[in-house]
């Protein structure tokens, strides 16, 4: 009754960014401890990223019966201890704002949403931290990248006319005060 098999484009391009990342996170000594799953549907990305980072997952959803999927999901995969669930409407949510900055952000939402997020998302991602963005149509990528102009891109990922995004939030810029 959720949204999420990991059969369909805009998953599979999450998991494929997950699996690169997971290969480059292995490659190195630094941890991504703090990993957000927005708008989680089933909960298959939070449980692969909590599997594959063998990191705690925050994984959101505005539907109340996508929230009971992803938890029942996330126990019958062995992951609930990694994976909190939890109701939110978009970044309003308290268990946001207490975990955040986040070093790694999936949201496999529609352009519409993620446009209305950008700005938002911005303010909760870590420097050099990354956003996975899906649910996209090839023809939206565009739009989809204006409205994320603060990051760098990093991959663009297509399967069966969807796209994924994967961003990169720029390190903080510091200044220089010469007295």
């Amino acid at each position: 009754m959720a949204f999420g098999t990991g059969h369909h484009g805009t998953t599979r391009g999450c998991l494929v960014a997950l699996d690169a990342i997971c290969k480059f996170q292995g490659s190195r000594r630094t941890a991504m401890p703090r990993v957000l799953d927005l708008g989680t549907g089933t909960g298959v990305l939070a449980i692969a990223a909590a599997r594959g980072l063998r990191q705690r997952v925050l994984a959101t959803d505005i539907d109340a019966q996508a929230v009971r999927v992803a938890r029942d999901n996330a126990r019958l995969n062995r992951a609930a201890g990694l994976v909190r669930v939890c109701r939110a409407n978009g970044l309003a949510a308290r268990d946001l704002r207490v975990r955040a900055p986040f070093d790694l952000v999936f949201a496999n939402i529609l352009l519409g949403p993620l446009q209305k997020l950008a700005a938002p998302l911005r303010a909760i991602v870590a420097p050099r931290g990354r956003v996975v963005l899906s649910g996209l149509l090839k023809s939206q990528a565009n739009a989809a990248l204006a409205a994320y102009r603060k990051f760098t891109l990093e991959r663009r990922i297509d399967f069966d006319g969807w796209t994924t995004l994967v961003l990169r939030r720029p390190a903080a810029v510091v200044r220089n005060r010469a007295r």
